[in-house]
């Protein structure tokens, strides 16, 4: 299992590795899901949703960013595929 920082900031996969944005890990790792979404960085927040199984940050991020982007997406729109993250098993991260 990856832990929350890998998961948060994995930019795609190789093979049974997950490949990790190192730099962005490092500046905003230790953020909450709240805080990723207040600086607008909704991909990795909405991942942090999905990493602690929270219906009400998955909200959260909805919040921030339908009111960033104009939108009125719901918990029951497509958001895997709005934001790009769809949850695997894997054991092994890549950092660059």
């Amino acid at each position: 299992m990856l832990s929350r920082e890998d998961f948060v900031f994995t930019i795609g996969y190789d093979g049974p590795a997950a490949v990790v944005d190192g730099q962005a890990k490092r500046r905003n790792g230790s953020l909450s899901t709240r805080e990723l979404a207040e600086k607008g960085l909704f991909r990795a927040a909405y991942s942090s949703a999905i990493y602690a199984k929270n219906p009400a940050e998955v909200e959260t991020v909805l919040e921030f960013y339908n009111k960033a982007a104009g939108t009125s997406y719901t918990p029951a729109s497509p958001l895997d595929r709005l934001f790009g993250v769809i949850p695997i098993e894997v054991k092994r991260a890549i950092v660059l």
